[in-house]
């Protein structure tokens, strides 16, 4: 049976066999990576110089000025590993500079570099058409409660 709504299996009835209790159609985690890759493609197509996390970085260091690399991935909701990984290439191709901390030597910090501030408002206008983009198969007002309650996970 298809939920009418939506087109997918509807939920199981509770007491189910098995194979009908657990509709991975329906599983958050399966719907929200199905979202994600469909994010990532429209986000690849739109802004193909730079990646999600990337762009990330880069827009949380132009809103908030030099980060420290620790700073920076807790801003961003990366692990240690990952945002190393970012701020590595973002350095690599110029758009991001470390420097040591004038008020504590032994911490580094990184800033948006002249060609990094340019490639991110470059890509600002294209990064806003990527959220409507991502939005647009829901209404107009189903899209601002989505993101409330995805904020409400996170």
């Amino acid at each position: 049976m298809k939920d009418a709504k939506t087109d997918r299996p509807a939920a199981p009835e509770p007491g189910g066999s098995p194979a009908q209790d657990y509709v991975l159609d329906r599983q958050v985690g399966f719907l929200l990576r199905r979202a994600n890759q469909r994010h990532l493609a429209i986000f690849a197509a739109a802004i193909p110089g730079l990646t999600p996390t990337q762009f990330a970085a880069l827009a949380r260091l132009c809103e908030l000025g030099p980060q420290s690399q620790n700073a920076l991935g807790r801003a961003t909701a990366m692990d240690a590993a990952t945002i190393k990984g970012v701020v590595d290439r973002l350095r690599a191709r110029g758009l991001v500079a470390a420097a040591r901390d004038p008020g504590d030597r032994r911490r580094i910090v990184l800033a948006a570099t002249e060609a990094g501030r340019a490639a991110f408002e470059a890509a600002r206008a294209a990064a806003h058409r990527v959220s409507a983009d991502t939005l647009a198969p829901l209404a107009p007002g189903e899209r601002q409660a989505f993101l409330d309650m995805l904020a409400r996970l996170g």
